[in-house]
């Protein structure tokens, strides 16, 4: 039996999903015979597959990496799981949203710093002028939501998709 290509996917989030997807124990070692870890900041692998067959994205799309990001992601995936309220809705990193992009800027990298005043060129990635969910940029298969979503949840989702059932959390919202 082949494994699952699964790769997991940190945008702009606070990594709390991933740590509750490491929460599912010993769940952990039954996945371990059905898939392989082919991409995540959980391992070193640095380049995205040519093809992963289940992708599980925790976090917002604010940056252009992000958003560079998640297209290249979505186009070689074959099931896109957004991971946690941040993906699902937006969550805390959409809450600058109601602030001008100017603004941010300026209160970052001028007014609360006392070294290397001044927007940076380079290194940091550009924000976009709007924090969007996954879904507003590209096609989600599941949502998974929760801050973070319980490993429990976690971990049925992910055996549901490797079955091949696309499972539907919608009652675990609010």
């Amino acid at each position: 039996m082949s494994k699952a290509k699964v790769a997991t996917v940190w945008l702009d989030g606070c990594s709390g999903c991933h740590m509750s997807f490491l929460d599912i124990d010993e769940l952990l070692l039954d996945l371990a015979d059905k898939i392989e870890l082919v991409y995540s900041p959980l391992v070193d692998n640095k380049v995205f597959p040519d093809m992963a067959d289940v992708t599980i994205v925790e976090g917002a799309v604010s940056s252009e990496e992000d958003l560079h990001k998640i297209k290249h992601v979505r186009a070689h995936t074959r099931v896109l799981i957004a991971l946690g309220d941040c993906a699902v809705t937006g969550n805390v990193p959409s809450m600058r949203n109601v602030f001008p992009l100017d603004k941010i800027y300026n209160r970052a990298y001028t007014e609360n710093a006392t070294e290397n005043v001044g927007t940076p060129t380079s290194l940091v990635p550009p924000l976009l002028s709007k924090v969007r969910p996954v879904h507003q940029v590209v096609t989600v298969d599941v949502y998974v939501p929760g801050c973070p979503p319980p490993a429990s949840l976690i971990g049925r989702v992910i055996l549901d998709v490797l079955a091949g059932n696309i499972p539907d959390v919608r009652a675990k919202f609010g």
